[in-house]
């Protein structure tokens, strides 16, 4: 199983040191010196950890054979991936790697179906499952606890006790909206009727 564990952001300094957005939960584990991993495009890779530091609250990286700023920075933006074992589970109880969480059936308490998690967005303040709604529409779940009540990866689906309005406040607002228009436009259209006949009696 592939799973993208981090993104190349520019170069750091002249020696071929780059900084990256980490997409793991596990960076010491997938980020660590020797590792070998697999890039996106694949033309760039493979490629293999050399060094890695914290620097200012980023983790900077070098590579084998990335040797200056200009080799450094002709790697910004490609994704770094690593192989992992499907059965593997992440070291924390409540973690969860991204490729378990696809696909499963997004459900209230008392069994209301909501949708399907299609995408994860990894946000610096949380993280976001995109559940795709039966009418084909989107919702933005936050994963967090208050929020996500349970994952059962063997029923393969997540239940959530979202506050008012995460669900369905963009329907009644879509409602609303149209209730107006509609009101307006009956308004604009006895206005528009009255403003012809005054105009025509005045010819």
């Amino acid at each position: 199983m592939e799973l993208v564990v981090a993104r190349i952001g520019r170069a750091h300094g002249i020696k071929g040191e780059v900084t990256v957005e980490v997409r793991t939960d596990e960076p010491e584990l997938r980020l660590s010196p020797g590792a070998v991993l697999r890039t996106e495009p694949a033309s760039a890779g493979p490629l293999t950890i050399e060094t890695g530091r914290v620097h200012s609250g980023r983790l900077m990286l070098r590579f084998a054979g990335v040797k200056d700023r200009t080799a450094a920075e002709s790697l910004r933006n490609i994704l770094l991936i690593a192989d992992v074992d499907p059965a593997e589970l992440p070291e924390e109880e409540d973690e969860y790697y991204d490729h378990q969480l696809m696909d499963l059936d997004v459900v209230l308490e008392d069994g209301t179906e909501i949708g399907r998690i299609t995408e994860i967005s990894h946000l610096p303040s949380q993280d976001l499952f995109i559940v795709e709604r039966p009418d084909g529409t989107e919702v933005m779940i936050p994963f967090v606890e208050e929020i996500v009540a349970e994952i059962d990866l063997e029923e393969q689906r997540c239940v959530i006790t979202p506050p008012p309005g995460l669900i369905d406040d963009r329907a009644e607002i879509a409602s609303a909206r149209e209730d107006e228009a509609a009101n307006s436009g009956a308004a604009n259209s006895e206005a528009a009727s009255s403003k012809a006949t005054s105009s025509k009696d005045d010819a």
